[in-house]
């Protein structure tokens, strides 16, 4: 691909920057579409779980070991197949991720027996564990660290799209084809969605000879983006890969906020409609209002907190999200001793919860992967996710026992001190941005 460089700056030609930005949106599209898909072959099964056991007579425990079992390989798996799409081809990982998931899908389907359902929605969930290091990587190669909080942002709206195109639909396929068909019909359409996946992705700019996006957008000079080039062409063993971003303390710190961040965020998500009926004295169609307002406010927030990662703190992703665990850990208390028949007030402290929680989870990952540089940012980002699901164990598990032990008090009460701990570790990362960045301030400095 031809461009040019002129006056010494660098600057390129009209179609080398319509060309890159072209592959820029189509990477974007394409990443959308497909992380949507993992979801499409996700979240079927909360859907299918009442059918199944009433069909199998399977107990519900059965069916939460299940889960709990899959959800410690997803977390482990973010990290181990990081450190896979950081030495080789991203674009590979993602689609063969997304398509083996689909596989998988389809020996649900084909199952009765609880031993054969673990075997492949573990595997499953391994699989889907593919998904998010490969967009990490991708997201930091196309987009420059002063946009990327935005893009990112723009980019984890696929998971909602593609939970609610799988929970509107999946109940129309249980009631006219069954419950196996709601494991079939997504899995098949993965499978074709895998192919559109390898086909629209490319790795990496540099692959397909164009420059890298620090050397057009200006970031970088021409002589260090050629550095970095260099760099980009020779992997780094996985040993090197591990120590440039698990020795990193700056990625610890953002690791150890997401753990607190998820509690916090999964909480809310897993046990928001109990939480809300019994201790607020929500109706089940008001906790569902509610929960729906969750949702989408979380979406905004995302958006929110990554643009103003980018625009105000010029990229600086720790005073946003440490901003947003103070805030909300504030309005989780004052949900917590506000009356119960506080219904208004309840669901506004709900929707700014939702909008506030999405930022921080999104944000983590990009300071991840900007603090790890390119090179290791899959590893990063997966090494984030993994004590993520961590904080979603514990979660899970401490709030059911703390509020059978001690009432819904004790629960606001965790949630609460997680949000601080998580305002803590992200506030050692307040004037800490990718090196990129720095090296671009002290230039102008």
């Amino acid at each position: 691909m031809a461009f040019m460089r002129r006056k010494n700056k660098t600057q390129y030609s009209d179609s080398c920057n319509k060309v890159f930005g072209y592959w820029r949106f189509r990477t974007m599209y394409s990443i959308m579409i497909g992380y949507a898909a993992f979801y499409l072959v996700r979240q079927n099964f909360s859907i299918a779980i009442p059918a199944i056991c009433s069909d199998l007579q399977i107990t519900k425990s059965d069916i939460g070991k299940v889960i709990a079992i899959a959800a410690i390989l997803y977390g482990l798996g973010k990290c181990f197949f990081g450190m896979i799409g950081d030495r080789y081809s991203a674009r590979y990982v993602m689609a063969i991720g997304l398509l083996a998931s689909a596989f998988m899908n389809i020996c649900m389907g084909f199952s009765s027996l609880i031993p054969m359902f673990a075997i492949f929605w573990s595997l499953n969930y391994c699989f889907q564990s593919m998904g998010w290091p490969a967009c990490a990587k991708m997201l930091t190669h196309w987009y420059s660290p002063t946009e990327i909080g935005t893009k990112w942002a723009l980019w984890n709206t696929s998971h909602q799209i593609g939970s609610a195109v799988i929970v509107s639909t999946a109940p129309f396929i249980l009631a006219h084809f069954g419950w196996r068909y709601v494991f079939f019909i997504p899995g098949i359409l993965a499978i074709f969605l895998s192919g559109f996946v390898f086909n629209r992705l490319r790795n990496t700019p540099e692959s397909l000879n164009l420059p890298s996006v620090e050397k057009i957008t200006g970031i970088a000079s021409v002589a260090e983006s050629e550095k970095w080039k260099k760099d980009d062409e020779t992997p780094l063993s996985y040993k090197e890969t591990l120590k440039l971003a698990l020795g990193n303390r700056l990625v610890w710190f953002v690791g150890l906020a997401n753990l607190f961040v998820y509690i916090c965020r999964m909480t809310f998500l897993n046990w928001g409609p109990t939480l809300l009926l019994e201790s607020k004295g929500s109706s089940l169609a008001g906790a569902g209002f509610q929960m729906v307002g969750f949702d989408l406010a979380s979406m905004v927030g995302g958006l929110c907190a990554g643009y103003v990662s980018d625009k105000v703190f010029k990229g600086r992703r720790g005073p946003v999200s440490a901003m947003c665990m103070i805030i909300l850990g504030i309005l989780v208390s004052i949900l917590w001793l506000i009356p119960q028949d506080s219904h208004i007030t309840s669901s506004i402290c709900m929707l700014c919860i939702g909008f506030l929680i999405s930022g921080p989870q999104i944000l983590i990952g990009v300071a991840a992967a900007d603090f790890a540089s390119k090179k290791a940012a899959a590893t990063a980002s997966g090494f984030t996710g993994t004590l993520g699901y961590a904080g979603t164990a514990l979660a899970g598990y401490g709030t059911g026992y703390l509020a059978d032990n001690y009432g819904w008090s004790a629960v606001f009460v965790m949630t609460m001190i997680s949000a601080a701990a998580a305002a803590v570790f992200l506030s050692l990362t307040w004037n800490k941005r990718s090196e990129v960045l720095a090296k671009a301030e002290n230039k102008k400095d």
